[in-house]
């Protein structure tokens, strides 16, 4: 039986276990990438465990997130983040340079190589051929110091392509049609690989797009084969020579096929407040818009800002909407720039941002009370925009760019013949901003601004857990609910006891004061627990709150991980049915808990303290993260 392209690079990098679905696996990582918002974390976790130089092939450092300076605090982590970066063998992404994923993808992928990042969309780099997948910081600095990445290994689902394009589709429809079909969590637990004859017909860029929005799936990654298409763009970039061919094995065997015929697709859009809550735009035409944002995270390379700039020529946005363009790199934006395409979005009445995250995680950009909201982002989860409650739609460059002209939701065939846009066969190239590491042994300080706050410590698993239930939530919750982006809140990751006043913001503000009273506190939480950002400010905040377990009907990858990294007991209810019966307030105890850890046992039993009801949960876990959870964490454990 042959290998998958997945297959293939994991077996190439499989330092411990079988590739057998489900069960764990380690590999080596060959590249990291950290951003702002979650780097500084990654460096004071990397500078706790003592190691002189980072000990990959390359890392990455880039700030992309916490661009806005209203203060001192993002300043200062900005120059944190540049002196780590120095004295620890780090590449350092200047601000404005651009999005983490997509100028990884433009100077530094390379197919058949692993990448590991502290940014859920590290999977845009599957469009590039490689195994690049998203996890927490701790994660991301333990591949630093050169220990491999543990996960169970997933199944790999073929989407079968065929056809191409339609004028007017691209690939952000594609995505959004498969989200349609298989919803938040239908990707858990899977690689997406995407195969067949009309793979040829997008570009790497297109490629790009599709592997960032496969997070929303739920996927551990998505991949894409190295072919020519693959080839064409690293020769764009100058990068030809590291190129290799890279395919699936004739007779590989996928765990389950998709089929999607390009030329069948047609524009789509994601309606608040889900990327899964997907329409046709014709079903939902004429719907007021008051703002409309091209860029950021995806849909923000050269070819999506140049369709839009191409689709303006000569028009102009409507009156009432805000039309706003982010682009993903500053390499996109002097391309654009170069081939004439600025001009038309500036004639067209368009507000250019500077190249970077921005609206997407919230920091600036925030709509209006009441406001429609159409963005090309990867998410539109309640309250992420910075306004709450909002309404975001998502949708693709040619569906923003025609509603921002008609003022209202448009099907972007109503603007007539469809432009031919396509990559450059060469780019402009500008690497003046990263900024390169010292030779090792140069002598280099690293400066430490007055809000980051030493990593708090943790104490190890005690011998019975007790404690009260401080908070019951539904069906996919989201590491935005858990721990809200925005301006005001961003700024404070480099500062746990800071941060932590925000647990849970928007669903229930009372929940930092109430879980530091009761001071040993349970979560309980439905299907998809832990959906979105790979954000471990989502569990390390929590734990400083005492929250010590939280019960679920099933977690997502990141978070669950995340949740075991800092001694969070992830616990799945054996019988779903049961989520309904503890409340918040409820006084739960599972006794002897440490000792049944030891033991190995799978099967736990929580009771009830005033009722004497009990429930039995599933811990469902390796023996490696055994050893983490009685240890405390895991940075306990690296200690010892």
């Amino acid at each position: 039986m042959g290998y998958t392209v997945a297959e293939k690079i994991i077996e190439n990098h499989l330092v411990k276990g079988k590739m057998q679905v489900g069960s764990e696996i380690a590999i080596k990582i060959d590249q990291t990438l950290i951003q702002d918002a979650t780097g500084t974390m990654v460096f004071l976790e990397f500078m706790a465990m003592n190691v002189p130089r980072v000990k990959t092939e390359v890392s990455l450092s880039y700030v992309d997130h916490n661009l806005l300076q209203t203060d001192f605090k993002n300043a200062d982590d900005h120059q944190f983040l540049r002196t780590a970066a120095a004295k620890f063998g780090v590449i350092y992404s200047r601000p404005g340079n651009g999005v983490s994923h997509q100028v990884h993808m433009e100077r530094f992928s390379v197919p058949g190589k692993t990448l590991l990042g502290s940014d859920s969309h590290t999977p845009t780099n599957g469009g590039m051929s490689m195994i690049a997948i998203g996890a927490g910081g701790l994660d991301v600095a333990m591949a630093m110091a050169g220990e491999p990445f543990h996960l169970n290994m997933p199944k790999v689902v073929g989407v079968w392509l065929t056809g191409h394009f339609q004028p007017w589709v691209s690939a952000k429809d594609l995505i959004l049609e498969l989200l349609r079909r298989q919803s938040v969590k239908g990707g858990i637990g899977k690689i997406y690989e995407y195969f067949g004859p009309g793979v040829e017909n997008l570009s790497a860029t297109d490629r790009a797009v599709i592997g960032n929005m496969g997070a929303e799936l739920g996927a551990t990654t998505s991949i894409f084969p190295s072919d020519d298409r693959t080839r064409e763009f690293l020769v764009s970039q100058g990068r030809g020579s590291v190129w290799a061919e890279i395919k699936a094995d004739s007779n590989a065997v996928y765990d389950h096929i998709i089929e999607m015929d390009l030329s069948k697709l047609e524009p789509m859009i994601a309606c608040p407040s889900s990327p899964d809550n997907v329409q046709k735009v014709s079903e939902i035409e004429g719907i007021p818009v008051n703002q409309v944002i091209v860029g950021s995270s995806a849909n923000s390379s050269f070819r999506d800002l140049m369709i839009t700039a191409r689709a303006m020529e000569g028009r102009h946005c409507h009156p009432l909407v805000s039309f706003e363009i982010n682009p993903g790199s500053n390499q996109a934006l002097l391309n654009v720039t170069s081939f004439g395409g600025l001009i038309n979005l500036i004639k067209g009445g368009a507000r250019i941002h500077q190249s970077g995250c921005l609206g997407c995680i919230g920091m600036g950009q925030a709509p209006g009370t009441g406001n429609v909201s159409l963005r090309t982002f990867p998410r539109n989860f309640p309250g992420r925009s910075g306004s709450f409650p909002d309404r975001v739609y998502l949708c693709s460059p040619e569906t923003a760019v025609a509603s921002s002209i008609f003022g209202k939701i448009t099907d972007p065939r109503k603007l007539g013949e469809c432009p031919e846009v396509s990559n450059p066969e060469t780019y402009v190239i500008n690497d003046d901003n990263l900024i390169y590491p010292p030779e090792p042994g140069k002598p280099t300080e690293v400066i430490m601004g007055p809000n980051i706050k030493p990593f708090p410590e943790f104490g190890p698993l005690e011998e019975d857990l007790e404690g009260v239930v401080a908070l019951k939530v539904d069906d996919n919750i989201t590491t935005d609910h858990i721990m809200p982006a925005g301006s005001k809140i961003l700024p404070l990751r480099s500062n746990i006891p800071a941060i932590s006043e925000f647990v849970f913001n928007n669903i229930d503000p009372d929940f930092p004061s109430r879980a530091r009273e009761s001071k040993s506190v349970f979560i309980i939480g439905g299907e998809n627990y832990g959906q979105g950002s790979s954000r471990e400010h989502a569990a390390i905040a929590p734990r400083f709150l005492g929250v010590r377990a939280k019960f679920a009907k099933s977690f997502a990858r990141i978070h669950k991980a995340n949740l075991i990294n800092f001694g969070i007991l992830p616990l799945r209810f054996e019988n779903p049915d049961d989520y309904e019966l503890f409340n918040t307030g409820a006084r739960l105890k599972i006794a002897g808990i440490r000792k049944s850890i030891e033991q190995g046992a799978e099967t736990l039993e929580a009771k009830e303290l005033d009722s004497g009801k009990t429930i039995r949960v599933r811990l469902e876990i390796t023996n490696r993260e055994r050893s983490i959870l009685l240890a405390g964490g895991l940075i306990n454990l690296a200690k010892h």
